[in-house]
């Protein structure tokens, strides 16, 4: 039996360690350690309401737009406020935006250099890889970054700006566009499906889009050259290290449901255990008894959350808390999403392999098909000449509850109001539920979890499946401990 720290973490936004019990070539326990405190919900606290959506967006540079969909939904719930159509469309249009920029990154840049290791250099696919895949230097480079760059294009239009744009308000979006504008989204829509369809799946998002099983993946697979796309490419990897195997932790997942239409979210919201389960915000509660900070005894639903900072408590050993939903870890993200909504892929491979790293992958970038699918059907929904922001004025005492789905999963924001000021601001990030620690019985989180049973290769100091299992959660540090 021996102890390992393993960390800092490259790839990864913010401070990461990991702390592993190693015993028999595997890991048998594992401690989630954020490293580095932030206090944004300190910051906030007897502020006016309206600077939350200039703080909040700056906990990440690279997810603010969550954060501020998160903020402008608490604030408008605190004010009972509704968004026009083209409000809802453009806050639609500029969070999907980003949250496939941040998939996007995530798996060309954070997760595929993964497999140009020189561990890996005796597989029989590591050359191709490596020449594709490699941090910097890989083909792949080339190509994403002027993709990425170009797709961006619909945040500055509709946004101003990235990150920490101000469009985002409670009643709607403050930027109006103009035809010429709705035009020049559609066709940068267009265009990055097109880069999706030749690069990323190399078939049409018709074809990867009417995949439903596990079995008609697999015979898709079987038609495709291996260097076909960077989906095909990923897939042989996947299989050939036996990657649906590595990081299962509970397999309870949920979403809060995302991009509002007038017929539903197109991600519906809800729970998934071996089946379809009602989502009950109230039953959402922060354990602080691993975390370093001050608690009580029991656990607190946000509305009544403490974020006072004190290293020196007795069983902490990390700045992240500890997020339940009725008691139970659950994990979020892209994979959590897709069972949530039903995909039939993503339910058929979860039902057969659970939450692991290839299904996670996969989850991902079937998102990134159909939110793009989708996102050009509300582009073309715009109406340039109407309303696209409501504003009614804020009540001096009030609460709101604002949830959202961020690229890594479930975020909410709660905000207590009393004599026009903030009382209480609370977050819980899709990191905090995935890294989170133990709770007060002793219950480990879901990467915590997803860590166990890792295996690791005689000599290695950092072991490669570790390195997987952590980034196919794509975390956010930064925003875990806010």
């Amino acid at each position: 039996m021996s102890r390992r720290i393993v960390g800092p973490f490259n790839r990864v936004e913010g401070d990461l360690e990991v702390h592993l019990e190693i015993g028999g070539a595997v890991v048998e326990d594992a401690w989630v350690v954020s490293t580095l405190y932030r206090g944004f919900e300190q910051i906030l606290h007897g502020k006016l309401p309206g600077d939350a959506l200039v703080y909040t967006p700056r906990i990440c540079g690279i997810c603010s737009v969550s954060q501020s969909v998160a903020t402008a939904a608490a604030l408008a719930d605190a004010q009972n406020i509704d968004m026009p159509p083209n409000g809802e469309l453009a806050i639609n249009l500029i969070l999907a935006n980003e949250n496939i920029a941040d998939h996007l990154t995530h798996f060309y840049l954070f997760f595929m250099p993964d497999f140009a290791r020189d561990i890996y250099r005796n597989e029989p696919w590591y050359e191709p890889i490596a020449h594709r895949f490699k941090a910097v230097t890989g083909t792949a480079v080339k190509q994403v970054l002027p993709a990425r760059s170009d797709w961006l294009h619909v945040m500055g239009i509709l946004a101003g700006k990235w990150p920490h744009s101000l469009a985002i308000q409670p009643g709607g979006s403050s930027r109006a566009i103009e035809a010429q504008e709705q035009a020049r989204i559609l066709s940068v829509i267009y265009a990055f499906r097109k880069f999706l369809e030749d690069v990323l799946f190399g078939d049409s998002l018709e074809n990867i889009l009417s995949i439903s099983s596990a079995a008609d993946l697999d015979s898709w697979l079987e038609k495709q050259a291996p260097d076909h796309s960077d989906f095909v490419r990923f897939l042989h990897v996947s299989r050939s290290l036996g990657l649906e195997q590595l990081g299962r932790a509970a397999d309870v997942f949920m979403s809060y449901g995302v991009y509002k239409g007038p017929e539903g979210n197109l991600f519906k919201r809800g729970v998934w255990h071996q089946g379809e389960q009602m989502f009950e915000p109230e039953n959402i509660t922060e354990d602080l008894s691993h975390s370093w900070m001050e608690h009580g005894n029991t656990p607190r639903h946000p509305y009544d959350g403490v974020t006072v900072p004190d290293p020196d408590t007795r069983d902490g050993y990390t700045w992240c808390k500890a997020p339940r939903l009725d008691g139970t870890v659950v994990e979020v993200g892209a994979l959590a999403r897709q069972v949530v909504d039903g995909d039939p892929l993503i339910r058929d491979l979860v039902q057969q392999s659970g939450g692991n790293v290839r299904n996670r992958v996969i989850a991902r970038l079937l998102e990134i098909g159909r939110v793009v699918d989708a996102m050009s059907q509300w582009a073309r929904l715009l109406r340039p000449r109407e309303a696209f922001c409501h504003q009614v004025k804020m009540p001096d005492e009030a609460r709101g509850c604002g949830l959202t789905e961020a690229a890594r999963g479930s975020l909410g924001h709660w905000v207590r109001i009393k004599n026009g000021r903030i009382l209480n601001y609370q977050i819980i990030a899709p990191t905090t539920w995935n890294f989170s620690p133990r709770d007060m019985s002793g219950v480990a989180g879901a990467l915590e979890q997803a860590l166990i049973g890792a295996p690791v290769r005689g000599g290695e100091k950092d072991p490669v499946s570790v390195q997987h299992i952590v980034r196919s959660f794509d975390p956010c540090m930064v925003c875990t401990v806010h």
